[in-house]
């Protein structure tokens, strides 16, 4: 359900707003600022992704990644799936 927000913006901003939809393939004000935030939510979301993989690296000791950890991990996943069944 949508909720309706109003927001204050300086006359700059504003024409820069109405400029963009005008120019642009937005429908309305709102379609726009739905992008921007969409934008920030998938940059946000990003950088969440990015910290958690640097967190993932720098946690316990490197393993090197052969052909028997491969086929180890894939059996112990399969044994893990199987009890979840």
């Amino acid at each position: 359900m949508a909720k309706t927000m109003n927001i204050s913006l300086p006359e700059g901003m504003s024409d820069f707003v109405q400029t963009r939809v005008k120019n642009e393939q937005y429908a309305t004000t709102s379609a726009y600022i739905q992008t921007l935030i969409r934008e920030d939510q998938k940059k946000t979301a990003q950088e969440q992704l990015e910290t958690l993989l640097l967190e993932g690296l720098d946690s316990g000791e490197p393993v090197e990644v052969t052909s028997t950890h491969l086929e180890d991990l894939k059996t112990r996943l399969r044994k893990r799936l199987q009890s979840v069944a």
